[in-house]
């Protein structure tokens, strides 16, 4: 194993998750995980923890802070967060593996618009396959983040426009402006609070504006968009209900929806859920 590679979750259970990306290996709250741990042995190994009100707590030293690790192709940059996150998301790697292979049925230079863009793995993924991505977050130092990963992946000269802006904001612009995408990708949390929660605007709830962001982009698409991918992290929004949020805004038969759990298996065996999926793509 090299110096900065990949992630493994290695166990889960009593309501955390023990992960390694690249050789940090990091324990943090899972509330998912219901079940006893598979390998408490495993969890000695930790070199940092997260806990809800107290933080992170170092457990072996000399942890780099930030440190890189290597996605495939991509390199990107982790770092503790203050709500526990460390800027990437191993369960989304199916969609990151599924939207090139869309671009590259499309052929060319197709223009993708990727809401809640957080720190740009999937930005990266899409322009990496020869997207033109326009990628939107709320956070100035998330977008920063974004374009760092994109220098550390050597894609720093891709076509790629870095938006700090509400989400809802700037796609209302977008549809004052006539603007067209071939394709949206987008990542909404379950509430937000303005730029600190990833380009959520103030009074955001999933519940209830998520088909109304979902009308707008499909205006944005002209009702006929390339592909589309929806994920959320939030309990009630599992595969069918995203689904027949997407299939109700772009005109579509659920049959047409391909939708699933994002869900990651252990070494250890546990199995994880963190959210679901799902995807549309022009036949």
């Amino acid at each position: 194993m090299g110096e900065h590679d990949g992630y493994e979750l290695t166990d889960a259970g009593d309501g955390r998750r023990l992960e390694r990306f690249g050789e940090l290996i990091v324990d943090r709250p899972a509330p998912m995980a219901e079940e006893p741990p598979r390998d408490p042995e495993a969890w000695t190994r930790a070199d940092l923890r997260f806990d809800r009100y107290v933080g992170w707590t170092a457990l072996a030293e000399g942890d780099p802070q930030p440190w890189i690790v290597d996605d495939g192709d991509l390199r990107l940059e982790l770092r503790p967060t203050d709500t526990g996150q460390v800027g990437f998301f191993p369960e989304q790697a199916p969609n990151r593996a599924w939207v090139p292979d869309a671009i590259a049925r499309l052929g060319g230079s197709p223009q993708i618009l990727n809401l809640f863009a957080f720190t740009g793995a999937m930005t990266l993924s899409a322009a990496a396959a020869g997207a033109s991505v326009t990628h939107v977050d709320g956070s100035r130092p998330t977008v920063a983040w974004a374009r760092r990963n994109a220098e550390l992946s050597g894609l720093a000269g891709r076509p790629v426009r870095w938006i700090v802006d509400d989400v809802e904001a700037f796609v209302a612009r977008e549809q004052r402006r006539e603007r067209r995408y071939d394709a949206v990708i987008l990542d909404p949390p379950s509430y937000g609070h303005g730029g600190r929660s990833r380009g959520a605007a103030s009074g955001w709830r999933l519940e209830e504006r998520l088909d109304g962001l979902l009308t707008r982009c499909a205006d944005l698409t002209g009702g006929d968009p390339a592909f589309v991918v929806l994920s959320a992290h939030t309990p009630g929004f599992g595969p069918d209900r995203l689904a027949a949020e997407l299939a109700s805004a772009f005109g579509r038969s659920e049959r047409d929806v391909d939708a699933g759990e994002l869900g990651i298996r252990a070494r250890s065996g546990a199995h994880l859920r963190l959210g679901a999926y799902a995807r549309i793509i022009r036949g």
